[in-house]
Formats: C-alpha cells, sequence, structure tokens
C-alpha cells in the first residue's frame, strides 16, 4: 500500500469517526441502500460499496497460446463513504479491495457554486464518454465496450466544473494523472470537455453528446516508458489480449466522441464512437477507432434509469421475495462492438463483437447478468495453429453484484 493510499485511507477513517452521529434526528435520516445520516446544519454521511464477482469461459482456435477455459475474479470490491457538509460542499471517497490491495478509486470534494454549477476536485472520470461515465452498477453489459479499456480511459486527479440547466450539461476540467502514478513526477496533463443535449420529449428520454480530450504526456518517452492501446475480450479475469498495438512512444493523444441515446418505456437504445489520435516519436501517427450500438428490452416493464446526463439505476416494480409476488426486473440486450487498432503502419488488430445479455435484478442493488460474445478478429496478435490470424473466439460470462 503506497503512501497516498495509506493516508487517504487514515483521512477517511478520522473523517467517519469525526462527523457527529445524528441517529436521534430521525426527519434527517433515509436509506439509499445504505442509511444516510444527516443533520438540519446541512451535515451527512452515508457509506457505499460495491461487489462484482465473475466467472467466464474463453474459447480459442486450436494453437492460441494463452490460459482459456473456465476462469473466475472478484472483479471489483469497493468501500467507501459519501456525503455532505454546510456552506454547499460534498465529498466522496472509496477505496478498490480486489486483488490484495487497496487503491483509490474515487476522492473528491465538491462545491455547488449555484443551482446550475458544481465545482469538483479531486480523482475523479474526466469526461470520456457515456458508457465509461454510467457506473459499472449499472451497466447493461458486464463489461463496457472495447474502446473504453484499449484507449486507456481511468480517473484522474483534477479540477474541473459542470453546468447543469435543463437538458443542457457542459463539463471541463484539467487533469493530471491517476493518484497510484503522482510519484512518477511525468508531469502529464490533460485538457477534457463534454456537452450534452438531453430533451424529455413526452414519455422519450433522448441523448446527444460530445466529447474531447487533449492529452500531452509530459517527459514519459524521454523516460522510456511507452503506450500500448490493448483489450481484453469482454471478461477482464483473462489476461490474454488477441488484439494490441506494439509498444509505441506517445507524446501526445488527441480523442473525441460521439453520444446518442434513447428510452423510451422499456426500451432503450444507445450508440458511440470513439476517435484516438496520437503523436509519437517513430514518425507514425496512428488514428484508432472504436464505437458500439446496443437495444435493450426489459421485458418486466422497467425503465432504464438515466440522470446527470449519464445512464442511472433502475428502480424495479416488483422487487422483495418471490414467494410474495416480488420477482424483480428482467432485461434482454444485444450490443455489436467494433475496435480498429490498425493504421498508418501501426498493426494492432480489429475485433468485431457480436454480444447477447440477459439481466435478473431482484432489487435495486442487486444484479445477475449473464453474457454470450462472439469476437471476430483480423490481425490477430496471437496466432492460431498455421499462424492463422484471422478467427473468431467465443466468450461466455456471469456475474452476481450487490451495491449499496
Amino acid at each position: 500500500m503506497t503512501k497516498v493510499t495509506k493516508a487517504c485511507l487514515l483521512a477517511a477513517v478520522a473523517l467517519v469517526a469525526a462527523t457527529p452521529a445524528y441517529a436521534q434526528d430521525d426527519e434527517n435520516q433515509r436509506f439509499e441502500g445504505a442509511p444516510r445520516i444527516g443533520s438540519t446544519e446541512g451535515w451527512s454521511i452515508k457509506p457505499r460499496g460495491r461487489v462484482q464477482y465473475d466467472v467466464g469461459h474463453v474459447d480459442a482456435p486450436d494453437g492460441v497460446a494463452g490460459d482459456f477455459g473456465w476462469m473466475d475474479e472478484l472483479r471489483r470490491a469497493r468501500i467507501g463513504v459519501e456525503g455532505t457538509a454546510p456552506g454547499g460542499f460534498g465529498y466522496t471517497f472509496e477505496l478498490e479491495l480486489a486483488d490484495g490491495i487497496a487503491e483509490i478509486t474515487d476522492a473528491i470534494v465538491t462545491y455547488k457554486a449555484a443551482p446550475p454549477l458544481t465545482f469538483t476536485v479531486g480523482q475523479h472520470n474526466n469526461f470520456q464518454s457515456l458508457e465509461e461515465l454510467t457506473s459499472s452498477r449499472f451497466s447493461t453489459f458486464v463489461e463496457r465496450s472495447a474502446f473504453t479499456d484499449a484507449f486507456n480511459f481511468e480517473r484522474r486527479l483534477g479540477a474541473s466544473a459542470t453546468y447543469a440547466r435543463g437538458p443542457i450539461t457542459a463539463q471541463a476540467g484539467v487533469f493530471v494523472d491517476n493518484l497510484r502514478d503522482l510519484d512518477d513526477g511525468d508531469d502529464t496533463i490533460s485538457l477534457d470537455g463534454r456537452f450534452v443535449y438531453a430533451p424529455r420529449v413526452g414519455a422519450t428520454q433522448l441523448h446527444f453528446g460530445a466529447s474531447a480530450h487533449w492529452r500531452d504526456n509530459g517527459d514519459l518517452v524521454d523516460r522510456g516508458t511507452t503506450t500500448r492501446y490493448r483489450q481484453r475480450p469482454l471478461i477482464h479475469a483473462t489476461d490474454v489480449r488477441f488484439i494490441a498495438t506494439p509498444a509505441l512512444p506517445v507524446d501526445a493523444e488527441t480523442n473525441y466522441g460521439l453520444e446518442a441515446a434513447v428510452i423510451h418505456g422499456p426500451f432503450h437504445a444507445v450508440a458511440e464512437a470513439h476517435w484516438l489520435d496520437t503523436d509519437t516519436r517513430t514518425g507514425a501517427e496512428p488514428s484508432l477507432f472504436g464505437g458500439y450500438v446496443e437495444l435493450g428490452w426489459f421485458i418486466t416493464g422497467e425503465t432504464r434509469g438515466y440522470r446527470g446526463a449519464r445512464f442511472d439505476r433502475t428502480r424495479v416494480r416488483r422487487g422483495g421475495a418471490i414467494e410474495e409476488g416480488g420477482f424483480g426486473a428482467v432485461q434482454v440486450a444485444v450490443r455489436y462492438d467494433h475496435l480498429d487498432l490498425s493504421s498508418n503502419g501501426v498493426t494492432g488488430g480489429r475485433q468485431a463483437g457480436w454480444q447477447a445479455g440477459l439481466t435478473w435484478i431482484p432489487t435495486d442493488h442487486v444484479r445477475f447478468l449473464a453474457n454470450y460474445a462472439r469476437l471476430d478478429y483480423r490481425d490477430a496478435r496471437l496466432p492460431a495453429a498455421g499462424g492463422d490470424r484471422d478467427y473468431a473466439v467465443d466468450v461466455f460470462a456471469v456475474r452476481a453484484q450487490l451495491d449499496f
């Protein structure tokens, strides 16, 4: 555990210990998956966390090197706190406890300057895409679209502002690096922005968005650090990447994306496209691309949640014990997921993913997901028998999840 992690963990414990207990103030208590306790002065505190356990199977062609077959993983195990403080301030602190380590995911302080304007300081997402900004607790499939990992999206330390009024949301910020990499002294910096127009037309929720990002990698290349763009096959439990670029001396990245979504009753549709242009020392400047189209239907009649320019929690119409008639929500979904890592002399391979998903949500805070994917590869990094690099891989994955 790093010194930064230890310090933040101690700070979180101290925060919980120092926050006044308002257990006797019944009017300022409510349950949101976990108890939120507050006071009339503006203080509040609520524990938060999630556990996601995955099991999957990867079936690759003969001759492909790697550890395939059945595998399992504690995908995420997080614990933290969130709340408010007098004067319009708020806070969120969360630790990732999977893989036997403690790593900070979110560590932010917010300030609501006025009803439409909020400032945020700390480690948080830098507005990369609708798919990335939507919490893994509410995603349709076990893993997000391939481009989000391939393009190295992650939370970073920075300062940002969000303007939200009616259907308009505008976000912009300046960021450095993830907390775990701050000791590297690489002087990286990025400028990030996103604009969303999300009108509600009758019973239909629409979403149209665009984002733009520029990142300077500082002296990473001078210190011998290179960048790779690569992706796993739908499930995180395997370390095998069928497509990957070679290690590149990347000085800077410029990327931009487009988002569109619609929610109407039990149906939803969403599509995104994202482009990443790189500036390298080799003279090659590959332009990489990823995107997806997704369709979903709650056969039990629920509506996919949406709030704050991203997808949110789905509220179950008939939750609770099955013997009492509370079966929960059932959703079916399909997705086409495309990732192209070959461009301008750089061969990283192409992936076309055809995916189907079934999700059961017995209560608002419990989910079970089952996914199947047929992934077609071209110019795969790993050759099959006879040296063939054009082949297909079948993947099955299930997840059990609880959050609060």
